[in-house]
């Protein structure tokens, strides 16, 4: 089969051997972690966070992510440990005197060397990939790596806040190195944690110290007085208590209504009664004294 006309194969052509690994671009990859949103895949613009692990992200892509975390959107697994926005960093970038923007090679005749945007602030360098950067999780100032070596300091070279070895996060770092970032950042959310739940209980502690010390001690002691006095004399005393409670409520009703029957005026419709009554002879202002009444009497109608 084959061979016909007088070709002559070759080993290649016929022994096919074990396929060859397909080696990834550097320049490629590159370009596409230090370029690109690695949630949205577009070109990074401002504003540019960065998460605990170091990935760079679009901060609108990532609140769009946050309000909503549908398992079918693209790339989601890589932002998955976002919980929210206090667990990325915005970042505070210096610009890059040199880059002329998208304008440079718009004919695309020309070779592109990849101008970063960004540089170090402190050494100059371009924030392309090819030199190591590192950002601050307090502050969110951008530097490079030889620059932190080579200026050894506890305080930020751009604005000047107080920083520590922890709190420095290295950019789209190596598989090794995003891993040892992982842990660091599960210890701070389990110490975030365990703090929460010990402001927590001391609030409840203060509170509970508090309403004890509003008692008054008046009250206290009552108590226990209360507690020394024996069961049996507890339900005697108490009905004699209530005995001379009721006695005196009782006295102090009588009292009152007599005091305001005697002080209350009397109304209108009382004195229209008094007068009415006073044309009879059987009201009191009708009948006589004794020195007002005479010695005899008659019964005749001449005496008239």
């Amino acid at each position: 089969m084959g061979c016909d006309g007088g070709t002559i194969p070759k080993r290649h052509e016929l022994v096919k051997g074990p396929k060859k690994v397909e080696k990834v671009d550097k320049n490629a990859e590159l370009v596409a972690r230090w370029f690109y949103c690695t949630l949205s895949q577009e070109r990074l613009t401002k504003p540019i966070v960065a998460c605990e692990l170091g990935r760079l992200y679009n901060k609108d892509a990532v609140i769009e992510f946050l309000l909503d975390k549908s398992p079918d959107k693209p790339h989601a697994d890589s932002a998955a440990h976002i919980k929210g926005i206090k667990s990325i960093i915005e970042l505070n970038l210096s610009d890059n005197p040199a880059w002329t923007g998208r304008k440079g090679n718009t004919k695309g005749d020309t070779y592109d060397d990849q101008c970063a945007q960004f540089i170090c602030p402190v050494v100059g360098l371009e924030m392309n990939g090819k030199h190591r950067f590192c950002v601050l999780r307090k502050c969110g100032c951008v530097f490079s790596e030889r620059a932190l070596k080579e200026i050894k300091t506890d305080v930020c070279h751009k604005c000047g806040a107080s920083f520590q070895e922890t709190d420095l996060i290295l950019l789209n770092g190596d598989k090794e190195e995003v891993e040892e970032l992982r842990k660091k950042m599960e210890e701070r959310r389990l110490k975030a944690k365990s703090e929460k739940k010990g402001k927590k209980t001391k609030a409840v502690e203060s509170v509970s110290r508090s309403d004890q010390g509003e008692e008054s001690p008046g009250s206290s002691q009552k108590e226990k007085e209360d507690t020394n006095i024996p069961r049996d004399k507890i339900h005697f005393v108490s009905s004699a208590k209530t005995q001379d409670s009721h006695s005196s409520s009782s006295d102090a009703a009588t009292k009152s209504s007599t005091s305001f029957c005697s002080k209350r005026p009397a109304s209108s419709s009382e004195r229209k009664s008094e007068a009415y009554k006073s044309i009879f002879t059987s009201h009191s202002s009708a009948k006589r004294s004794k020195d007002q009444s005479s010695n005899w009497i008659t019964h005749t109608a001449y005496y008239f």
